[in-house]
């Protein structure tokens, strides 16, 4: 069955279009990846879709990695130096334009155009709106429920709406910025010992999840089939998804929610 983006003028775009050119970024970070040893895995529905589906879920419109802090910081040395010129990368390191919500780094292919569906999310780095792959970081989090919570992401809960607001009305405020970066590091250095690991802790739309997921979850990866080769997911994926999407993570969900969620305009060929 196809599954379509329609946006405001009824342009259709199949879903498996999109998939397509995602697989072909996906391809070149993993070539760099591989090159320099860096070590990524799937993440999210992505490595759902890998699991159950062999590849994307069949309705799914974007593309998730993640890396721990260590890894990240391997990739941002090299991917200057190593990505193909087809594609470019933002993040907080390269311009003090980026959100410091967002994922830590969007990785875009040059020549598309995509809108998404989250108004919060307008991307103020105007040099591309290439569709994108997201890259989560992840670092260690505590082990007791308290002090996941207390001081630090209670602070940086706090933080996100005034920058996501200071964002959606093109103010760069980057001296607070800075800040909520800074206590997520922070947060994650105390931690380190932890045998927990979770998205960075800038990443906190979600902070009342109650599972925890283990480093020994994720790390070593280990590699499976996505479309036409294997790619790295989290070693124990079984516990991985469970953490993420509950028991029953192999039942699809039912038919009347099966669209994509994230794009709402989308160019897949055309810079704009």
């Amino acid at each position: 069955m196809d599954y379509f983006i329609i946006d405001k003028n009824g342009k259709k775009t199949n879903i498996r279009d999109v998939q397509l050119r995602l697989l072909g970024l996906l391809k070149e970070i993993d070539r760099v990846c591989r090159k320099n040893n860096i070590t990524y895995f799937l993440t999210d529905g992505t490595c759902l879709g890998a699991v159950r589906d062999g590849g994307f879920i069949p309705w799914d419109d974007d593309l998730d990695i993640g890396m721990d802090r260590e890894n990240y910081k391997k990739f941002l040395s090299v991917i200057d130096r190593d990505l193909k010129d087809k594609y470019t990368y933002h993040c907080y390191e390269k311009t003090k334009k980026y959100p410091v919500t967002w994922p830590y780094m969007k990785i875009r292919i040059k020549d598309s155009y995509v809108k998404e569906k989250n108004i919060l999310l307008s991307n103020p780095c105007k040099d591309s709106d290439g569709l994108f792959i997201d890259v989560f970081v992840y670092d260690r989090n505590a082990r007791l429920r308290f002090f996941d919570f207390f001081p630090f992401r209670i602070f940086n809960l706090i933080l996100m709406p005034i920058l996501v607001f200071l964002n959606y009305i093109h103010i760069n405020f980057i001296p607070l910025k800075a800040l909520y970066r800074f206590n997520g590091k922070l947060y994650g250095y105390l931690c380190k010992h932890s045998p927990y690991i979770r998205d960075d802790l800038t990443w906190i739309f979600d902070p009342l999840v109650k599972r925890k997921i283990r480093y020994d979850d994720i790390f070593p990866v280990t590699y499976i089939k996505f479309e036409d080769k294997k790619y790295p997911v989290p070693g124990n994926y079984h516990n991985y998804l469970r953490n993420k999407f509950g028991d029953s993570y192999m039942t699809p969900i039912k038919e009347s929610k099966r669209e994509g969620k994230h794009i709402l305009e989308i160019d897949l060929y055309n810079k704009r």
